[in-house]
């Protein structure tokens, strides 16, 4: 099944440019021109993709909604900007990726391939797999327990039916077993809708790790849709610390997304987690580490022992998106430092310099000195 888009847009040429574009990479578009009736689909159908020519009437209205629409609210949303307009503003209204004017195919290929990975995990998140089980519910500040079954179950939550009309608010501890499991899962949640009668929708709420990995490996063998994910895309090494690499790519991923780097030189293979922390359209983008092991630190300072000896061995760094960082927050590997702080210089940079101007931003990552940071295999 190909993924979904919407587009809003009534610039006949930008139009042709992403329908030829999102049909090699196939992405089905669904074109509209009135914000409202945009708005609309919003609250019916789900899209892998909400894309926006900021230039026209209620774009500002649709890019709102698509973050407040339960279908669509992970979504990877696209803002068509004019060079000259404020990036800021496009950011701030729930834009993940920038697509600059003049929209050409090269351009829009570049883009919509690291959108389309990141759709397809998305995807993966929100799929849903039909399926009853028996889930026991208790509420610990009314003291409240229910027995209820399942209609579905995707890595975020469940449908379920109810055995009675109640009042959901507040938060819920749940208990079930998934199908060829013995293990019973235990997490939080929350109501996130409610449906005809007795139908409601719940979310899962700061999911442990436990959790998150059993509901995806049964999802991925249960699912009727198979999951064929896009490879890592090259990049190129800018700058690397202990706690965080800057890299250079034509189409950066979106701030918050959670990434593996599969990071090769001279012989040596490290693949490292992460989370986007700051992104340049169109340039660069930083990912903060969230492992934190002696483990984890010692691979990494045997990596980085090659870039500091030899300048001249290229590194091979590739990024590949596993999903939006939205309902439990990564522990990243500087975060454990001292309560949170950090002596990273490079996360350093992340946190205190994220809102400069791009010009200043790189004058600041050129000027960084202290140990810990190496400018790996090219200067910036």
């Amino acid at each position: 099944m190909n993924l979904r888009s919407l587009l809003l847009c009534a610039d006949e040429k930008i139009v042709r440019v992403l329908r030829r574009t999102l049909d090699d990479l196939e992405i089905d578009v669904e074109l509209f021109t009135s914000a409202q009736i945009a708005v609309n689909q919003l609250g019916r159908e789900r899209f892998e993709a909400i894309i926006v020519d900021c230039a026209g009437p209620g774009a500002v209205e649709v890019l709102r909604s698509s973050r407040s629409a339960p279908l669509n609210r992970r979504a990877v949303a696209v803002a068509i900007l004019d060079p000259h307009s404020g990036l800021r503003s496009a950011f701030e209204l729930g834009a993940n990726f920038v697509l600059y004017k003049p929209v050409t195919v090269e351009r829009a290929k570049s883009s919509f391939r690291a959108a389309r990975a990141l759709m397809k995990k998305e995807r993966r998140h929100s799929a849903r797999v039909s399926v009853q089980l028996s889930v026991e519910m208790s509420s610990g500040a009314s003291g409240s327990h229910l027995t209820v079954s399942t209609r579905d179950v995707s890595e975020g939550g469940l449908a379920v039916l109810l055995p009675r009309r109640c009042d959901l608010g507040g938060r819920w501890q749940l208990s079930f077993t998934l199908p060829g499991s013995d293990a019973v899962l235990e997490v939080a949640a929350g109501l996130a809708w409610e449906g005809t009668e007795t139908q409601v929708g719940l979310h899962f709420e700061d999911p442990s790790d436990e959790v998150v990995s059993a509901l995806r490996e049964w999802i991925l063998h249960n699912s009727p849709e198979s999951w064929e994910f896009d490879p890592g895309i090259a990049c190129r090494l800018a700058n690397l610390s202990l706690g965080a690499c800057y890299l250079t790519m034509d189409s950066p991923f979106p701030v918050s997304t959670r990434v593996t780097l599969s990071m090769r030189v001279a012989g040596n293979l490290l693949r490292a987690e992460g989370v986007v922390r700051i992104a340049h359209p169109e340039r660069e983008m930083g990912a903060e580490f969230t492992q934190s092991t002696p483990e984890h630190r010692e691979l990494l300072e045997k990596f980085m022992g090659p870039l500091t000896e030899n300048h001249d061995v290229p590194p091979e760094f590739t990024v590949e998106p596993e999903g939006f960082e939205v309902e439990r927050p990564a522990t990243t590997a500087a975060a454990v430092e001292s309560g949170g702080e950090t002596n990273d210089p490079l996360v350093r940079l992340f946190r205190e310099m994220a809102v400069l101007p791009v010009d200043l931003f790189m004058e600041a990552l050129r000027n960084q000195h202290g140990p810990g940071t190496e400018a790996a295999a090219a200067s910036v």
